[in-house]
């Protein structure tokens, strides 16, 4: 799995693996195991004893997301597991209970790989579904849904892919690929002007993005050509008025606390962007479970 930033900056993720990825779940597997083991299995499974597993998921309207992650967890315990994905990533399931996938291989294997694997399927699959919920109403009006930094520490690269085969679209992956001057940077710098030009004279390759609260600070980041506006905390009523204003001067996002109740007040022409930080930080996670069916 690896995170790659596009030309404006928005990235994206390919399923394949990486640095990042593997070091996560080998702390997830440390976490799990730590210096013993899984002395369940190891006291009442044979060593021998070979086995085939399916996952199951089981909720219905959802999307099944972690897939080719699971199959890392698999391989990371037990290289010699084969896994057999039976649905595409980021498919959507109307009706469960469904099979997605199988396992086989040695039974102890199988059963310490389990829960990391369910953990993390579980929680990406949670988000690549509300990501769909608020994708499907967004894009009649050709507006993206954005995710934000509020991952979980340590399951970024997770949370992000899951936002992206739910439909959504990756902001910034982390300070790195995008700056996005907020109000506290803005307090630090004395004022948006003197922080976009700071930013601009050291990073002349990134795009700008500023967060503003108020007609006046979008009138000034305006003036200091940002190239993305964040209209914050703002009011249906007040987004219309600054849309008017900004006039495709810059692209604008909108930002704070929007739910999928109130999503639809929030669907305005000339907005380009909305971000939930629920995506990823009040996450539901997806009910999917692991049945071993064969025993050798």
């Amino acid at each position: 799995m690896s995170l790659s930033a596009t030309a404006d900056n928005r990235a994206e993720i390919k399923v394949e693996q990486n640095d990042l990825a593997q070091r996560a779940i080998e702390f997830a597997l440390l976490e799990d195991l730590s210096q013993e083991g899984d002395v369940t299995s190891n006291s009442t499974i044979p060593a021998s004893k070979q086995a085939t597993a399916t996952l199951i998921a089981k909720e219905n309207n959802s999307v099944i997301c972690g897939l080719s992650v699971a199959e890392l967890v698999f391989k990371t315990v037990d290289p010699s597991l084969v896994f057999k994905p039976l649905v595409a990533e980021g498919v959507y399931i109307e009706s469960a209970p469904v099979t997605i996938g199988t396992i086989s291989g040695n039974a102890r294997s199988i059963l310490t790989a389990e829960r990391t694997a369910l953990n993390l399927m579980q929680r990406m699959s949670g988000i690549a579904t509300s990501t769909r919920q608020y994708a499907d109403k967004a894009k009649p009006f050709g507006i993206q849904i954005l995710d934000t930094r509020k991952t979980a520490p340590g399951l970024r690269v997770f949370d992000k892919l899951a936002v992206k085969l739910g439909g959504g679209t990756n902001h910034r992956i982390g300070l790195f690929d995008q700056i996005l001057i907020k109000d506290n940077h803005i307090a630090c710098a004395g004022g948006i002007t003197q922080a976009v030009a700071a930013a601009r004279s050291l990073y002349k390759d990134k795009r700008i993005e500023v967060e503003t609260t108020t007609i006046e600070e979008v009138e000034e980041a305006l003036a200091s050509s940002s190239d993305i506006i964040m209209l914050d905390n703002m009011s249906p009523a007040q987004i219309a008025s600054c849309v008017q204003l900004i006039q495709k001067r810059a692209q604008i996002e909108v930002s704070g606390g929007i739910t999928l109740e109130t999503l639809d007040s929030y669907l305005i022409a000339g907005v380009d962007f909305i971000s939930v930080g629920s995506l990823t930080h009040s996450v539901k996670s997806i009910d999917i479970s692991l049945e071993v069916e064969i025993g050798i």
